[in-house]
Parts: structure tokens; C-alpha cells; sequence
């Protein structure tokens, strides 16, 4: 076994002190936490603010005298990776990266962890010579490289037609098999993609499995088709479905805990010509909240907004497609008004985040709880701020309006294209005009957009249909758009996340009066413009300029509005 010398003089702590990173008093806080709770130091040192993971790595590869990988930037050698198993690589935190010569190259959090060092060398008989990168980047690259889509092919494949329907009961299900194993397996990949969704569709010879990741449908895997029955069924039980029933459409939940994050599964099945069709819709309750500057609220746009929710009473809609974060943008919104001092409540379809200090309630058909009821339900609670998870028809959306005008602040969803679209659907539904005009405070009108990968982001020049566009719409010329390259990290795609495309309109009196005088659409639409709205396509085409997105998700997400 060929190892650098990389022993360090001196602990780390002391190193850091030594060096002035840290002071000896956050050194001391920190040793403190690491009793009280064990893990690394440097892991500790980071999460307390003291100091940066970039400070950090650069310090401790000086220190250690070995390289530092960016393994954002560097590939790992699918040879080197076959050469070490996943469950060793993630338990002692390193990743193969390329086999040089008759050496493995390892890249560890910890290259002090010689008993490591001493089972790769052990198992592949190679010299081993060591990197460093910090932790996170280590998890992260390992998330990435070691897929479980050859491990659930082998898993299945061996299951023949004649093994399935003798194990269908619950207390089977309580054992793992096949079927189980690849089941976590499925769900484990999906979350480490970062997957919003697994689609389950069986096909005349096969099962194809799909996954929504950043909204776009990806094909992952097809398996056998003789799995299907058994695969549903498990996910059925789990759910607590009826297994027996495969021809009604059912609903269904489970939780599951995938390494240290806790996902929330929502089940839905419906019947099809060659089987039943599952969805399954991923939450990780692990994942904090987003903040409203997160969201993509231009700056100006962010003030206006913000200022809204000190409002004491009145209507705030936030509208858009299915899928558009119109959930995310309300949940965002009451997460920053005082819990302390307000009685929040709300009543959803269902609970997809659970907030301290607020009181959430769901629907419940089968009970009779609709969003109406539960709505007037709340209403005798003596709350401050009602959430209505959305408006869906007249007795919800007049409920609500009286809500607003009998002095609570409420927020709620509707489905409509932009904020005058939310309006009239408003009157749409039977809510009277001057009703409309005397509850709204604002409508926030919105759209999802991939955020360009900034690993692979590169220049290139827009051609001559969206130069146009951006001239016509912003009044000044365009000359440079950005897009994705590939890379490892964003799976290929160019993309790495999503961020919100947004329209504010706040309730002018000059729009009042001319609900009121009940004035046609285009005319209301001609009077948000003329009062300065900067519609989502602006929002867009700005985001476009600075780089966070691209032209065509742009055009694909907005532009097909009106």
C-alpha cells in the first residue's frame, strides 16, 4: 500500500486557532457541541458559522499536503467506481475517482481514517493514493454516481411468472424480497435525482418507470411486466389502499426514511387498458422552508409583497397551473407572519408542509369536510390569518370573500392564467364584482422555470426570434443568453433546480372603480398596464438576461399565456 505522507502536525482545531481562522473561544464552543452531540469537528465548525465549507477545504488541504478535488468539475471513471461498492464508500464518506497506472485514487473527507485507506487497498490489491474534498461535495458525487438502476434490474429479473400471487398477503410484505428491496431502491434513486414524483405506467409488455425531476418527465427504467401486480400491492399496503380493488381509482400515504431525510409518499392509483397506473409524489419533510427572496421575487417585487402581509384583513390570490408553486409561494408567505402574535389557521388538500405555532387542518370528503366547511369551521375559531389551500367553486370563493370583508386576512389558490384572468374568475364563480373589488388586497400570478446548472453554465448568442422578442417586450437589445452545457452534476440536462416567474398586481382604486363599473376584460388588462405591472413575461426575460434561465423555458412556461 502506497500512501503520501499527509499527517499533519497538530490537531485541527489547534491548527485553525493557530493559523487565526477561528478564535480559541469558538474552538472551545465547538469541541462543547462535539461532545454533546459526537461528529466531525470540522462538520461542527461549519454548521455553527465560524467558519466556510470553501475556507475549510482549502485550509485542511494545506494542512494535510494533499490535493483538493472539485468534484463538481471532475469525473469519476466508472472502472474506479466498479472497483468499490456504494455501502462502503457512503459509510466511510469517499468516492473512487480514476485508476492511474497500478494506483486507485481516492477522494476522502477524512484522510486520516487509515484503517480506510488500509480495506480499499485490502479489496483491490491496488497502491491507493489520497484526495480530499469536503464532505458535502463527497455525499453529493456519491448520490450521483452510484445508481440503483442495474441493482433493481437484477433484483426483478430473476422473478419468474410463476413466483408472483403466492407471496400477495400482508404478512409477506413484512419480510424483504425482490419486490421490496427494489421498491426502496426506486424511491432511494428518485430522492437522491431530486424527483418530485415516480410514475408507475404498465404498458402491453412492460413496466416504465418515470420520474419528474425539476417538472420534466425522465424515463429511468423499464422492467418486466410480470413484477406489475406484485409492485402495486406493495405500494397499496403500504399506503394502507385496498389491494382487492384495482379497477376504482384509489388515494393513498406512507413515509419512509431514505438516510437521514424523511420523504412523505403521496399514492394515487387509477386503472388502465393494461393495468393499474401509480403515481407516487415525494415530500421531504427534512427540507426547510424557503424564504420569499428565495422564491425569485425581483427586489422590487419582494418589498411590495412583503409590505402586503401586514395587512389586518382583506384577500391575497396567488394563481397559476398545476405545478406552478402556487402551494410554496402561500406556505412561504404565512411562514412570515408572526405566529406569536396571530392566530393562523388553514384547511388544505392536503397538508404538504407542517408548520409549528400555526394550525393546519385537511380535507376530508368521506367526513364532509370540503374546503367551504372547513373554511367555516375555522371562521369560529376566532382566527387572525386563514390560509384556504384553494378556491375551487361559489360556496368556497363567497365563504372565503366573507371571510376577508369580516376582518381577517386570508390567502388563498386559484387556477387562471394571470392576475386579471384571477379576477374575473373570481366573478366567474358567482362572487359578485363589488365584492371582488372591496376584499382584494393583491393577486400574485405565477410560473415554475428550470434555473440554469451553474456548474456547466456557458454564453452563446440568441438568435435573431429572440432578439426580437426581447426588444419588442423590454425596449433594449439582447446580447447575450446563457444555457447549460451538461455535466455530471445536473444529470446532463443543463438544469439544476427551479425558481418562480412572477406578476403582481396590487388592487389599485382605479381598478376598483372599474370593477364596479364592470368593464370588460381587455379594458381592465389595458389599465394594469398602463399602471406599470411588470408582467411575468418581463419577470422572465429578465431572469433570461441575468443568466438564471433559458429562452425556451421562458417561452415554454409564459409566453404561451394570451
Amino acid at each position: 500500500m502506497t500512501l503520501t505522507n499527509h499527517k499533519p502536525k497538530g490537531t485541527l482545531g489547534e491548527s485553525l486557532v493557530q493559523k487565526q481562522v477561528i478564535t480559541p473561544e469558538q474552538l472551545q464552543e465547538a469541541q462543547e457541541k462535539q461532545k454533546e452531540q459526537g461528529g466531525k469537528l470540522s462538520e461542527i465548525l461549519i454548521n455553527l458559522g465560524f467558519v466556510k465549507v470553501e475556507e475549510l477545504a482549502s485550509f485542511l488541504s494545506i494542512m494535510w499536503n494533499l490535493p483538493l478535488i472539485d468534484l463538481k468539475t471532475h469525473v469519476v471513471q466508472p472502472e474506479a467506481l466498479a472497483l468499490i461498492p456504494e455501502e462502503l464508500a457512503r459509510k466511510h464518506l469517499f468516492i473512487p475517482l480514476q485508476i492511474i497506472n497500478d494506483s486507485l485514487m481516492v477522494v476522502m473527507a477524512d484522510p486520516d481514517d487509515y484503517i480506510t485507506i488500509g480495506d480499499i487497498f485490502a479489496r483491490t490489491n491496488m497502491k491507493v493514493q489520497v484526495a480530499f474534498a469536503n464532505a458535502a461535495d463527497i455525499r453529493r458525487a456519491i448520490d450521483i454516481y452510484y445508481r440503483a438502476t442495474d441493482e433493481i434490474q437484477e433484483k426483478v429479473g430473476g422473478i419468474l411468472p410463476a413466483d408472483i400471487g403466492d407471496r400477495e398477503s400482508t404478512a409477506d410484505f413484512n419480510v424483504e424480497t425482490p419486490i421490496t428491496e427494489s421498491l426502496d431502491l426506486l424511491i432511494e434513486q428518485a430522492v437522491r435525482d431530486r424527483a418530485s414524483d415516480i410514475h408507475l405506467e404498465p404498458q402491453s409488455d412492460r413496466l416504465r418507470i418515470r420520474y419528474r425531476i425539476d417538472g420534466v418527465l425522465y424515463d429511468m427504467n423499464s422492467v418486466p411486466m410480470n413484477i406489475h401486480a406484485e409492485l402495486a400491492s406493495r405500494i397499496k399496503i403500504l399506503a394502507e389502499m385496498d389491494v382487492t380493488r384495482s379497477k376504482q381509482a384509489q388515494d393513498g400515504q406512507f413515509s419512509l426514511k431514505i438516510g437521514d431525510k424523511n420523504i412523505d409518499i403521496r399514492v394515487a392509483s387509477t386503472d388502465t387498458i393494461h393495468g393499474e397506473r401509480i403515481t407516487l409524489r415525494l415530500l421531504d419533510k427534512s427540507v426547510s422552508l424557503f424564504t420569499l427572496p428565495e422564491l425569485g421575487f425581483l427586489p422590487d417585487t419582494l418589498k411590495k409583497y412583503q409590505s402586503l402581509l401586514h395587512y389586518p384583513f382583506g384577500m391575497i390570490l396567488v394563481g397559476g397551473p398545476t405545478g406552478s408553486g402556487k402551494t410554496t409561494t402561500l406556505y412561504t408567505s404565512i411562514n412570515e407572519i408572526d405566529r406569536k402574535r396571530y392566530n393562523i389557521m388553514t384547511i388544505e388538500d392536503p397538508v404538504e408542509y407542517q408548520f409549528e405555532n400555526i394550525t393546519q387542518s385537511q380535507l376530508d370528503t368521506k367526513a364532509g369536510i370540503t374546503f367551504a366547511s372547513g373554511l367555516r369551521a375555522l371562521l369560529r375559531q376566532d382566527p387572525d390569518v386563514i390560509l384556504v389551500g384553494e378556491i375551487r367553486d361559489k360556496e368556497t370563493a363567497i365563504t372565503a370573500v366573507q371571510a376577508a370583508l369580516t376582518g381577517h386576512l386570508v390567502f388563498s389558490s386559484i387556477h387562471a392564467n394571470d392576475t386579471v384572468s384571477m379576477i374575473t374568475r373570481l366573478i366567474d364563480l358567482g362572487v359578485e364584482p363589488g365584492l371582488v373589488s372591496s376584499t382584494l388586497i393583491a393577486l400574485v400570478a405565477q410560473r415554475m422555470v428550470r434555473r440554469i446548472c451553474t456548474n456547466c453554465r456557458i454564453a452563446v448568442t440568441p438568435n435573431a426570434v429572440q432578439k426580437e422578442i426581447y426588444l419588442k417586450e423590454m425596449g433594449e437589445e439582447l446580447t447575450t443568453v446563457y444555457k447549460g452545457a451538461g455535466c455530471h452534476l445536473c444529470g446532463n440536462t443543463g438544469y439544476m433546480g427551479r425558481i418562480g416567474i412572477f406578476e403582481l398586481l396590487v388592487m389599485s382604486e382605479e381598478i376598483q372603480k372599474m370593477l364596479i363599473s364592470d368593464v370588460s376584460i381587455g379594458v381592465l388588462r389595458e389599465e394594469v398596464i398602463r399602471e406599470g405591472i411588470y408582467t411575468m413575461r418581463r419577470d422572465g426575460l429578465l431572469k433570461v438576461k441575468e443568466g438564471i434561465t433559458t429562452f425556451e423555458e421562458v417561452m415554454n412556461s409564459i409566453f404561451t399565456i394570451g
